[in-house]
């Protein structure tokens, strides 16, 4: 399946004329950069984060509702979602009644590093994906370190994914970074801002 024709589904869910949200068109990704990341808190009907990791040309998503925590023992629902542009990597903005109506900031943002292996051989992100456990280490300005990304077919979904800090030294099982600091790391503002602006 095309990039393009991954896309489908962010198109058929959302009128972007109206949401004010990215446009559905594949943009090629630059091939010699990282692939990147981004979490982005978005405010709508449930405050949730959205997780997105830049593969293959579009952005693997998932909504997280408690967010990313540092601290390994913590087990986090991520449901799987669907692929959306790689011009979303930093959209902020409020977006219209519909289909995840509320606001939306970058939370975090940089770039990731697959750590995929089986047997000691390297997976590439999208046979990992496919297989249902990818491990990536993420280079941001408030996640740091290897989380893991395991499919779990809870509930005999098998989008419900759970979301792990792998056990390394940027590892913190005080700091709660998803309750203490709720700023755009782009531009500072918050979801609340937003709201009023």
């Amino acid at each position: 399946m095309t990039p393009d024709q991954r896309l489908a589904a962010y198109r058929r869910k959302r009128r972007t004329d109206r949401s004010g949200e990215p446009r559905g068109a594949y943009v090629p990704a630059q091939p010699a950069q990282r692939p990147r990341f981004v979490v982005q808190r978005h405010d709508a009907r449930n405050l949730h984060f959205d997780v997105r990791l830049e593969v293959d040309g579009v952005l693997v998503s998932w909504a997280v509702p408690k967010g990313p925590s540092l601290n390994p023992a913590d087990k986090r629902l991520a449901h799987r979602t669907e692929d959306h542009p790689l011009t979303y990597v930093d959209f902020e903005g409020r977006i219209s009644e519909g289909y995840g109506a509320g606001t939306v900031i970058v939370w975090d943002i940089g770039t990731y590093d697959n750590l995929t292996t089986v047997d000691g051989v390297p997976v590439a992100a999208a046979d990992a994906l496919a297989k249902g456990h990818i491990t990536v280490g993420l280079h941001g300005h408030k996640l740091t370190g290897a989380f893991a990304f395991t499919r779990t077919r809870m509930g005999g979904d098998e989008a419900n994914w759970m979301l792990v800090k792998v056990d390394d030294e940027a590892a913190d099982r005080r700091r709660r970074p998803t309750s203490t600091r709720n700023e755009s790391v782009l531009t500072g503002r918050t979801n609340s801002d937003l709201e009023v602006g």
